[in-house]
């Protein structure tokens, strides 16, 4: 027991909720991932594949929760300087091949991947850890009584709102996503509410105004404006899931939007424990069953009782990352722990919303649970920095209580205490 509590240290809870989110993940990956076989021919490869990643993730994860938390101080520079070079590329060229070095292609529409050295991944993905971890860093520098640095509010609205313009045109849930969690970091942070309410009433009114042009906007018009190229899919996608018009079942057209009623079928006939895993009968029509809609494949496969726990594991996550935080003596990873806690499940309440049509259809996966690559392991690397920071506590404390027993004992009996580790000057105490 002793060596589990050294090599696994930091909090039990997330262990435990990491560790049942993988599970679940491999089971119905395994499931979901039908489409995969039938393309490849090899039913053992694509569940290979993730296992791999998760794998390597739980590595890399096990890595981090033993750093020690400043040194994520260090990561925005290199994440969001790096991230906004491939975004630019993106944004420029729709189909780019330098060499075996630097591939870009365009997939659905959307120019979110990059190939580097055969290596796919999203540059959006880098930039939201380099965000959150700048917020965090740039609210806990020069806090005063009243909260945060008057600075820190310029600062972050001009870094995050330049990454997440560069985001939109090509991921737009991803850009709203990434700036919702930056402005509840600044509310957590304690920016001026004054300067949180007026950016509010600026970002609804630009909402409205965006979809309101959207709607009085012909799509041939649309489609020719600069960077507007998916223009015409965010206008689909809010028309559908805003009409309210009943089409009757033998009169629904389900080739005209497949994924949302075969995810709307597999709910419906889920039943209370479901069909049982590996059992699911509309993986075989959903294009994205493994990544964006794999929630609807978990609630048809375990039922409203499995899609309840999914959601149960991710409320407990962010539960646990409050109380973590709320240990913190330190505002630096009391914020980026709130931060990480708010990303993974914020994404995670869009997914299943989508899934179960309480939203519109957005390209969110599941995180821990759908099936990725680079983003598998950036999620296991959120989670390593949640148990770096709980892991710092757990020591403060046992520290604390050393010295509280040594200052019990007679004087000349106690021994010496050592040094604590110096933390970085801009590392303030929790005001």
């Amino acid at each position: 027991m002793d060596l589990l509590r050294n090599i696994f240290k930091g909090d039990k809870v997330v262990w435990i909720i990491f560790l049942f989110l993988c599970l679940i993940s491999v089971v119905e990956v395994f499931s979901a991932s039908s489409t995969l076989v039938y393309d490849s021919g090899n039913h053992w490869a694509p569940i290979t594949r993730h296992a791999g990643f998760l794998l390597a993730g739980a590595v890399v994860m096990w890595v981090f929760h033993l750093m020690p938390y400043h040194w994520f101080q260090l990561f925005p520079r290199v994440l969001i300087f790096g991230a906004a070079i491939f975004l630019v590329l993106l944004l420029m060229f729709d189909d780019l091949h330098i060499g075996g070095i630097l591939v870009i292609e365009k997939t659905n529409e959307a120019g979110r991947w990059v190939r580097l050295f055969g290596v796919p991944f999203q540059p959006s993905e880098f930039a939201k850890m380099g965000i959150i971890i700048f917020t965090a860093h740039t609210l806990s520098r020069g806090r005063t009584e009243q909260g945060a640095s008057p600075q820190a509010f310029k600062k972050i609205l001009k870094l995050a709102g330049l990454i997440c313009l560069l985001i939109l045109p090509e991921n737009y849930s991803t850009g709203v996503l990434l700036f919702g969690v930056v402005f509840l970091m600044m509310f957590v942070g304690c920016v001026q509410t004054t300067k949180l309410l007026k950016l509010g009433g600026t970002l609804a009114a630009a909402i409205a105004l965006f979809v309101g042009f959207l709607f009085v906007t012909p799509n041939q018009t649309l489609e020719k404006i600069p960077l507007g190229h998916r223009f015409t899919t965010v206008k689909g996608r809010i028309a559908d899931f805003t009409s309210n018009e009943k089409v009757p079942p033998s009169k629904f057209d389900i080739d005209d939007n497949a994924q949302v009623g075969h995810a709307r079928i597999a709910v419906a006939t889920s039943g209370i424990i479901g069909k049982g895993p590996g059992n699911s009968v509309q993986r075989d029509f959903l294009s994205q069953a493994y990544s964006d809609f794999i929630f609807a494949i978990i609630i048809e496969e375990l039922g409203l009782a499995g899609g309840a726990f999914v959601v149960f594991l991710y409320w407990c996550l962010l539960i646990r990352c409050w109380r973590i935080a709320n240990k913190c003596d330190r505002a630096f990873p009391r914020l980026l722990v709130l931060g990480i806690g708010l990303i993974l499940t914020v994404q995670a309440m869009f997914n299943m919303m989508v899934a179960v049509g309480l939203a519109p259809v957005t390209g969110q996966p599941l995180p821990l649970i759908s099936r990725g690559g680079t983003s598998t392991i950036l999620n296991c690397v959120y989670i390593g920095m949640i148990l770096s920071v709980s892991r710092y506590n757990i020591e403060q404390q046992e520290r604390l209580a050393a010295e509280a027993s040594q200052d019990a004992l007679p004087a000349g009996l106690a021994p010496s205490a050592a040094p604590a580790t110096p933390l970085p000057d801009d590392d303030a105490p929790v005001a």
